[in-house]
C-alpha cells in the first residue's frame, strides 16, 4: 500500500522525505499556479511502501494510504493524480531547509483540522 502526502504539506514543502525516499517517487506541480495545492505528492505507482518518508517528514504530513485521516481523504486522490497526469508534475528534489518547531507542526495540524 502506497504512502500519501496530505494537506499538512501545503505551503510547507520540506523535502526531508524526498531525501529519504529510495525510489524518488516524490513530485511537485510543474506549474504551481495550475490549481493544484502547493505541496509534494507521492506517485503511488512508484512507491514501494518502505515508510522511510513517513518518519522523515518534519510536518508529519505523510500517512500510509489506509491511515489517512478522514479530513484529508481528498489528498489520496491528489497523489493518485500524480501517476495519471505525469505532465503536470516534475520530480521533487531534496533541498536543505530549516525544520519546523513542534509548535509550528501542531499549529499546522490545527489549521487543517488534524489535531
Amino acid at each position: 500500500m502506497a504512502y500519501v502526502v496530505t494537506r499538512l504539506c501545503v505551503d510547507c514543502v520540506s523535502t526531508e522525505c524526498v531525501g529519504a525516499c529510495p525510489t524518488d517517487c516524490f513530485y511537485k506541480p510543474a506549474d504551481p499556479a495550475a490549481g493544484m495545492p502547493n505541496m509534494l505528492y507521492i506517485n503511488p505507482d512508484e512507491c514501494i511502501s518502505c515508510a522511510a518518508c513517513e518518519s522523515a517528514c518534519p510536518w508529519k504530513a505523510i500517512f500510509e494510504e489506509s491511515a489517512v485521516p478522514a479530513v484529508a481523504a481528498d489528498d489520496t486522490a491528489w497523489n493518485k493524480y500524480c501517476s495519471t497526469n505525469a505532465a503536470a508534475f516534475v520530480k521533487a528534489e531534496y533541498e536543505n531547509k530549516t525544520n519546523p518547531t513542534e509548535e509550528e507542526v501542531e499549529a499546522n495540524k490545527v489549521k487543517w483540522g488534524m489535531a
